[in-house]
């Protein structure tokens, strides 16, 4: 291609992957793909991106708008055509039907059941094929569909909110407000693009929280934040011995509510959470007898979670991150003192400087009074 033409396909990309942001809250276990269809004079003839799972794909969409305009044109798309038949048809498939000429891609996509063999369909129909186009950015639009599709576990984000000497709650365990208001609607937003929220049975014997998505809290506009909240992540309590209390709030209400436990958990107790609405399923146990935190992750995966959001105390965050189980962290730094004898951030086994937790800070940005860091984490166990 000429200089130019590469530029053009890099701005119709650019294009495309805003159209994929739109579906961020709503395409889970599904990925965000967004499309773009040009004539063979470069003008635009239709867009579409996919809103929600069990409804059209991107490229349906814009074919769709496209109709007979399709005949020739090329379709930009953020992630390979898929070949297979799910709950819609195959797209590689459609867009042979409708005669475009060619399709610039994003990234090819990592699902087993595609990988590649959608692009390979197009070129056995004669249809010109090029790509990758802005893959970094593509890939961004799917870390946690990526990771499941590829090693077969989510994507993992541990969000906390501190103090600026490094402290989360009193000692009595008091700890609203660390943070403020426009924090707090941040963590709406990423609770909404999660498939999962996982919480320890401490956090929710002290704090009682809901977990939930709410709408007017997520400080979006109005049928945006309606549609984010439409379907709630599911909540997930680690409960070694199910010292769940039956009327905690995070039982009731419309999200769905996931307690895992041990064999060594009371079947009657047991009972009482499953009445009050709550599944429950027993995983396999640590060497301290608790529940063994990456059969957990394979459990959310093996139920299609694409990204998962860790909101829990000091212990289990810790446990998550020191066990190697986290991509992100998420941190909200709040403009105050605690003191000493407050709670830390995570609880950490370790002594000496040799044994440090290395992460990697990649974006640093206010939020309102405080300041939200995130980073990555650089830990292999």
């Amino acid at each position: 291609m000429t200089q130019s033409a590469v530029e053009s396909a890099r701005a119709l990309m650019g294009r495309a992957i805003q159209l994929a942001e739109r579906g961020l809250y709503t395409t889970m276990p599904n990925p965000r793909v967004g499309c773009v269809i040009t004539d063979g004079e470069g003008n635009l003839v239709a867009e579409g991106w996919h809103k929600r799972a069990g409804e059209a794909h991107a490229e349906i969409e814009a074919l769709r708008v496209a109709a007979e305009r399709a005949r020739g044109a090329t379709v930009y798309v953020t992630l390979e055509p898929c070949s297979h038949t799910g709950r819609t048809g195959p797209c590689a498939e459609a867009l042979v039907k409708a005669g475009v000429a060619r399709v610039v891609y994003g990234m090819e996509d990592p699902n087993p059941e595609v990988a590649g063999s959608g692009l390979q369909k197009l070129r056995d129909a004669g249809i010109e094929v090029e790509g990758p186009v802005l893959e970094e950015r593509c890939r961004a639009l799917n870390p946690g569909f990526i990771k499941r599709m590829t090693l077969g576990l989510p994507l993992v984000r541990s969000k906390s909110a501190m103090s600026l000497d490094g402290r989360t709650a009193m000692a009595s365990g008091e700890s609203k407000w660390v943070s403020g208001p426009a924090a707090r609607a941040d963590v709406q937003r990423l609770r909404a693009r999660s498939c999962a929220i996982v919480t320890g049975v401490e956090t929710v014997r002290a704090d009682n929280p809901n977990l939930n998505v709410r709408a007017d809290e997520m400080a979006l506009e109005l049928l945006e934040a309606e549609q984010a909240a439409e379907v709630q992540p599911l909540r997930v309590i680690v409960d070694s011995e199910l010292r769940t209390p039956a009327r905690a709030f995070i039982l009731q209400g419309d999200a769905p509510t996931l307690v895992c436990t041990t064999e060594r958990a009371d079947t009657e107790r047991r009972a009482r959470i499953e009445q009050a609405g709550a599944e429950v399923v027993v995983l396999p146990q640590d060497k301290e007898g608790r529940v063994d935190l990456l059969a957990l992750l394979k459990e959310l995966a093996r139920r299609q979670c694409n990204e998962v959001l860790i909101e829990s105390g000091a212990t289990l965050s810790g446990e998550f991150l020191y066990r190697g189980h986290v991509d992100e962290l998420i941190v909200y730094l709040a403009p105050k003192l605690l003191g000493s004898t407050a709670r830390p951030l995570f609880e950490l086994p370790i002594e000496r400087m040799g044994s440090i937790l290395p992460i990697t800070i990649t974006d640093m940005r206010a939020v309102g009074h405080d300041w939200r860091i995130t980073a990555t984490t650089d830990i292999e166990r």
